[in-house]
């Protein structure tokens, strides 16, 4: 169950009140210890205890978390689920989905779809996200299913023991192939949407490793060879592994370098590209590759997911125009 922590005690836990344990074994945090305190419930060995009492070596501890459930209304979306346990959910999440509601987006999100599969599950637990992805970015989406795997994720990321990796369609080539981008983010005070590279802006360092590259002549917008003053000759399809986590960190980092993604409508209008074409509407980036340790388990999770068939069929158009040429 999603609301169950079960474990066994040891001789390492002698002498531990049931609120040390917890502390030390799992990391609950204090916002979710009173709130096991004021609706939880927690035994040893099928006996109803107390956070300040002490258990014994071979005891059965149990901590069953208030049940919790989403407001969100649910709505029949597919959902590729790539992962899933007792504590969490991963979703490879498809282009053009909000992950949530907004006032722009009130439905159709994922949210609504995960709304609907536990519905169809008869399953209750809050939806809580652990990341996110912009509407028209693809790929891996973290899902806590209680509040204890969303704290223990979350202080992985904040400690830096998980892994997040992308796979970006960028324009240009690049002088190094491997490198660190350290410049910090915030917001552009010219564009309400935008964020840029500012010196008083939030610490934010992402590493890219250029995986392929073409050198072609540039093909925005429609795929025709574009004489615009300020196109960007040639393509590479670049890793990018994140740091920190900054809203549009890598498209920031990226157009700072002067490498914006390909189709992407906000940060390409910076060097006079507009978004859509027959094969590519929307940025061509991936959020392909997931490490982290199981929240309860401390266990490994390694997740990965293919290149999104429209990012393929995007390079494959450049790879033509190549061998043409």
């Amino acid at each position: 169950m999603a609301n169950d922590i079960t474990y066994r005690l040891t001789d390492a836990d002698e002498g531990l009140y049931v609120k040390e344990v917890l502390q030390r074994r799992f990391s609950f945090s204090s916002r979710l210890m009173r709130k096991i305190k004021v609706a939880g419930q927690i035994t040893l060995d099928g006996q109803k205890a107390r956070l300040r009492d002490k258990g014994c070596p071979g005891q059965i501890l149990t901590v069953s978390f208030p049940e919790e459930s989403s407001y969100f209304d649910p709505e029949n979306i597919p959902l590729d689920v790539v992962y899933e346990d007792d504590d969490l959910l991963v979703v490879n999440k498809q282009p053009f989905l909000v992950v949530h509601p907004t006032k722009n987006y009130q439905s159709g999100t994922l949210a609504n779809a995960l709304a609907y599969r536990l519905q169809e599950r008869g399953e209750s637990w809050k939806i809580r996200f652990i990341n996110r992805l912009d509407r028209d970015t693809s790929g891996l989406v973290l899902v806590a299913k209680n509040g204890h795997a969303q704290d223990a994720v979350s202080s992985q990321m904040e400690q830096g023991t998980t892994e997040k990796k992308y796979l970006a369609l960028v324009h240009g080539l690049f002088a190094e192939k491997e490198g660190r981008i350290d410049a910090p983010i915030d917001k552009d005070p010219d564009h309400k949407a935008r964020r840029m590279v500012r010196e008083d802006g939030y610490p934010s360092v992402t590493l890219y490793k250029v995986l392929d590259s073409w050198n072609v002549p540039d093909l925005s917008p429609d795929f025709t060879p574009w004489q615009g003053a300020k196109r960007i000759d040639g393509y590479s399809l670049v890793e990018l592994t994140l740091l920190t986590g900054r809203t549009h960190q890598i498209r920031v980092h990226l157009t700072h370098l002067s490498h914006p993604i390909a189709g992407d409508e906000l940060y390409g209008q910076l060097f006079g590209y507009e978004a859509g074409t027959d094969v590519l509407n929307r940025q061509a980036l991936h959020a392909y590759s997931l490490r982290l340790n199981q929240p309860l388990t401390g266990g490994p999770i390694h997740l990965q997911t293919p290149m999104p068939d429209d990012i393929k069929a995007c390079i494959e158009r450049i790879e033509h125009f190549e061998h043409e040429q």
